[in-house]
């Protein structure tokens, strides 16, 4: 008798865990509803990469667009006439503000991997601002020419040129340096990338130096025209 009782309160007892077990289950875990917006959702498929042959524009603040907007850079305005012109190619700027042709060296295996089909190569400002030797930057264009040369890529040189205050004897040096270079290698060069900007105070920033969004069209627009014998449609 006294195990039938044991046993009926035994059984009692596990039921009310089981039911109590049950109810704290359902305040515990969320609502289906819950459960679906908590869910990970599925990945999104990757976009493919662009098959269009890369043309990079590889220098210093002049291509990163100092003191403008996204979309506002030379490039962004380069990638526009190429479009509107019907040319099947994808600018990438690899500008970064305050670099000096030493940066563009260090900076060359970045350029490498992309493949590009054709290089802008912007350096030297910075180096001529900074009163560094023209030997030094001459050396390391060079250097970037040949490697960026020897895997395929076509140069474009930018030239460039500097306030008339740092004397005559630096300054014929320093634009040699961009027409030895051309010469040499026998790359296209735009004789100064800030052609129809430089100098002319609507177009150019506070500084007196950095394009404007429209002074950065310009500079779009010279490129594009020595870029053009280089590309196909």
């Amino acid at each position: 008798m006294i195990m039938a009782v044991l046993l009926k309160l035994m059984s009692a007892a596990a039921l009310a865990i089981a039911l109590t077990a049950c109810g704290s289950a359902s305040k515990d875990q969320p609502a289906p509803d819950a459960l679906s917006k908590n869910a990970v959702a599925a990945p999104k498929p990757v976009a493919p990469a662009d098959p269009r042959p890369i043309i990079a524009a590889f220098g210093d603040s002049i291509s990163a667009g100092f003191g403008l907007d996204g979309g506002q850079t030379y490039p962004d305005d380069l990638q526009r006439l190429l479009d509107a012109a019907g040319f099947k190619y994808h600018v990438v700027n690899m500008g970064v503000s305050g670099d000096t042709t030493s940066d563009g060296v260090e900076r060359l295996p970045s350029v490498l991997a992309l493949k590009p089909a054709i290089v802008i190569l912007e350096f030297g400002g910075n180096d001529g601002l900074r009163g560094q030797p023209v030997a030094g930057a001459k050396q390391n264009l060079a250097h970037m020419i040949e490697a960026l040369r020897s895997a395929g890529a076509k140069v474009v040189l930018a030239g460039m040129t500097l306030p008339r205050n740092y004397g005559p004897d630096y300054i014929k040096s320093f634009d040699l340096m961009y027409i030895d270079l051309a010469r040499q290698y026998s790359v296209a060069r735009i004789p100064f990338i800030l052609e129809g900007v430089g100098g002319v105070a609507s177009l150019t920033q506070a500084d007196g130096i950095h394009p404007t969004a429209e002074g950065a069209q310009i500079v779009a627009r010279t490129a594009m025209k020595y870029l053009q014998p280089l590309m196909k449609r």
